[in-house]
């Protein structure tokens, strides 16, 4: 007999995605179950059910809900090893590519979308890139649109950025206003932020680079190749994928239309 708590989790989800059409019913449950609870808390609730009936009927409380289920770690650079694997192996393959198009899946709140446009320039090929940031969540996509960023954290941002093979200086690439990092507008030229739900939407162009990092460790196996699929079919022959550490095309059934560019930064190439 399943545990209640468990009902009420399917349940809740059940209800997101008939309401609101958000789908976290295949979300890996041990992770979810734990963001599920943090939230009960910080709504002072006092379980999951409680949680339902507070969603369907306050659309500010799924706004808050759709913040937390959906995961938003991210920083400048982050995994410097991988921008530096990206500069070795993946800009020498895109160099002969006349116009490059790279779509970032759940990019989150931006930071790492900009420090590939940072690369890109570096590596004088911005210019002729178009890069779509999409992500699940509105608010973080609001945050990404504007490029406005701690000061703070930018010197943490910047030890990874001389880590991942920068050229310069980090700084050259915002302004100073206050508390604030504003970056500079060139660097927005060329991006579009969007919303796309990787579970329940389908592909919307065909790229040269998709980069889904860090994204796929949340879903289960169903749910982890239905994306695979979706992002198979996205990429065009020869385009390179890129995944987070922790992720691989093992045991999927694309295992087999991709080549190995680099096996610790999970860069793949597709060839069939």
């Amino acid at each position: 007999m399943p545990l209640l708590e468990e009902i009420e989790i399917q349940l809740l989800l059940e209800g997101i995605y008939r309401y609101y059409g958000f789908d976290f019913r295949n979300y890996a449950m041990p992770s979810l179950k734990r963001r599920i609870w943090n939230i009960i808390r910080a709504e002072k609730l006092h379980s999951v059910s409680g949680l339902l009936e507070k969603v369907l009927h306050q659309p500010d409380c799924m706004e808050r809900l759709l913040l937390g289920l959906s995961v938003n770690v991210t920083s400048m650079f982050r995994d410097p090893s991988f921008y530096m694997a990206f500069r070795k192996t993946v800009i020498p393959l895109l160099r002969t590519y006349p116009f490059i198009r790279i779509w970032h899946a759940g990019c989150s709140t931006g930071e790492e979308v900009y420090s590939l446009a940072i690369l890109l320039d570096e590596e004088n090929l911005y210019h002729r890139c178009r890069i779509y940031g999409t992500d699940i969540n509105e608010v973080a996509l609001r945050k990404a649109k504007n490029g406005i960023y701690p000061l703070h954290s930018m010197r943490d941002y910047s030890q990874n950025y001389f880590e991942s093979g920068g050229q310069q200086s980090l700084s050259d690439y915002y302004i100073a206003a206050y508390d604030n990092a504003i970056f500079r507008s060139f660097l927005k030229e060329n991006i579009i932020f969007s919303a796309h739900n990787l579970v329940t939407d389908a592909s919307f162009n065909e790229f040269n680079v998709i980069l889904c990092r860090n994204v796929l460790i949340y879903f289960n196996q169903d749910l982890q190749a239905r994306v695979h699929k979706l992002l198979y079919d996205s990429l065009r022959i020869f385009g390179i994928l890129g995944l987070g550490r922790q992720e691989t095309l093992k045991m999927t059934p694309y295992e087999y239309c991709y080549e190995e560019l680099d096996s610790q930064e999970k860069i793949y190439r597709k060839i069939a």
